[in-house]
């Protein structure tokens, strides 16, 4: 399958299918072997997982998770793509495509159609234009015990970073609190055709047992994306702002001070800890 891969190759296949690269869609597709090869690898699928690939384009990764996973479900939102993986995956028998979109898609219903008696798994090389909504919705179904996708190497290293770090921010904060994050390698832009403008990282998740604090979570959410939307403001202004008509400044003031946090902390230094010991004392003060 690596002429999956080749530039000229794909070119020709593409040209004999009139199908012109969608900017909108955020169609960047791999023309280096290594990369599709080496995510498969580090996904950890095998015979025992079913995978469910986001966005296949001309099903590079798609061949690849198909030599080592049980069963491969690959989405592709772009009607215009589903001959063209007709002809290069369609003879796999592992290997079901969907002309579908995943925000609108059931994945528990997916999960239990395609999967039965699987471990699933995610596996993708996710458009940048969506990173942020597919990996939620991802996270929030708690269906998969492994998330392993390629994504701007930015929002990499924000869901890679550490507290006190200009990186650190609420979406980070929301990935680890359901799972464990980490960066694999940095896929560089001549590995794609198009080119994009910026370097691509392999990140993995790894699904927590349980949450990262034992909290409630709605208020925590609540009180994380309000320490967060005003950065520059203290923790105590930025809560203020957020809890405004719910809860008097004096009393967030107090509750920041109960857990040991100084007037003058921001967000940006918390942990997720921090945070859970914030949402507590902020709970009894708002009972």
């Amino acid at each position: 399958m690596g002429q999956l891969t080749d530039y000229n190759y794909i070119m020709a296949l593409l040209g004999r299918h009139g199908f012109r690269f969608s900017k909108a869609k955020g169609q960047n597709f791999l023309v280096a072997p290594w990369v599709p090869e080496r995510i498969a690898a580090e996904s950890g699928a095998d015979g025992r997982t079913g995978v469910l690939e986001i966005g296949p384009g001309v099903g590079c990764l798609t061949a690849e998770l198909a030599r080592r996973a049980g069963r491969v479900l690959a989405l592709e939102i772009d009607a215009r793509l589903m001959p063209v993986l007709a002809e290069t995956v369609g003879a796999l028998g592992n290997v079901t495509v969907l002309n579908g979109d995943v925000m609108d898609a059931e994945l528990g219903a997916l999960v239990v159609e395609h999967f039965g008696g699987l471990t699933p798994a995610v596996c993708a090389n996710l458009p940048y234009n969506i990173t942020t909504p597919v990996l939620t919705k991802l996270i929030a179904s708690g269906l998969f015990p492994t998330v392993t996708v390629m994504i701007q190497r930015e929002v990499a290293r924000r869901i890679c970073a550490v507290p006190g770090t200009a990186d650190y921010g609420a979406f980070g904060i929301f990935v680890d609190f359901y799972y464990k994050p980490s960066q694999l390698f940095d896929v560089p832009p001549d590995c794609f055709e198009p080119r994009p403008k910026v370097t691509s990282t392999v990140i993995r998740l790894e699904k927590r047992e349980t949450p990262a604090a034992l909290v409630d979570e709605k208020l925590f959410f609540q009180i994380v994306r309000a320490a967060f939307n005003q950065r520059r403001k203290t923790l105590v202004n930025a809560l203020a702002s957020g809890f405004s008509g719910r809860l008097e400044k004096a009393r967030i003031a107090g509750c920041i001070a109960a857990c040991g946090f100084t007037e003058t902390a921001r967000g940006e230094t918390l942990s997720i800890e921090a945070f859970a010991r914030l949402t507590r004392e902020m709970g009894r003060a708002l009972e």
